[in-house]
């Protein structure tokens, strides 16, 4: 909201140097991903200033002396959770065969990936939102989260591309308008979906409402794109 400055919070506890420069063990991996994946939970259900370090190691199986080795801070943690999380996204996307679709049906697959990952995955909404109240304060230290999305993907592009040159698809659109618009089109569904079901009387996180929002946002889509 206007006029509103989001705070960054203190950190839990003096930051703690990792030991990087050892070779970690499986042992040492182990607890690692232990305390990522708890953290991600605990940061998705309370976001970044309600989780306690205390609790994540509790989660964890781990005790917060082994939680600072790893990751310094609490904030540390919130930002390598969120690193993972964009990367867990782009691999995925990444991997959507498009090659050998007609323009419109790779724009549809394109367009249903973001939709049903985002569905599929509402603790990456939970972070994100968290994100934006803290003014992307986290995410502006991450050298990979923008290396990871520039350019817009590359598939994006290239159906964009060959869409125009067949004649189905108008010209002159901006891929990061497009992309922009294909996320918001999941991420609003996702993240309102319990008020949204209040509000219509109607349940939006069934398969059958998934699939219903599916269809309409190919359509819409695709009516963008049409010459």
């Amino acid at each position: 909201m206007a006029g509103v400055t989001a705070r960054k919070p203190a950190p839990e506890t003096p930051a703690l140097s990792p030991r990087a420069d050892k070779p970690v063990s499986a042992r040492a991996a182990a607890t690692r991903q232990r305390i990522l994946d708890a953290a991600l939970v605990e940061f998705a259900e309370k976001g970044l200033a309600g989780s306690r370090v205390d609790e994540i190691a509790a989660r964890a199986g781990a005790n917060k002396r082994m939680l600072y080795a790893h990751f310094g801070s609490k904030e540390e943690l919130w930002l390598t959770v969120l690193e993972r999380a964009y990367a867990a996204k782009r691999e995925e996307e990444r991997a959507v065969v498009v090659e050998g679709l007609s323009p419109q049906d790779a724009m549809a697959r394109l367009v249903a990936f973001n939709l049903r990952y985002t569905a599929r995955h509402p603790e990456f909404v939970a972070l994100l939102n968290q994100e934006n109240l803290h003014r992307a304060a986290y995410l502006l230290r991450s050298e990979d989260v923008p290396a990871l999305y520039s350019p817009i993907p590359e598939a994006l592009r290239g159906v964009l591309a060959r869409g125009e040159a067949a004649g189905v698809f108008r010209a002159g659109v901006d891929p990061m308008q497009l992309y922009i618009t294909m996320l918001a089109l999941g991420h609003f569904y996702v993240a309102n979906r319990h008020t949204l079901s209040t509000i219509f009387g109607t349940q939006l996180d069934t398969e059958a409402a998934i699939a219903a929002r599916e269809r309409h946002v190919i359509e819409v889509v695709l009516g963008y794109l049409r010459p």
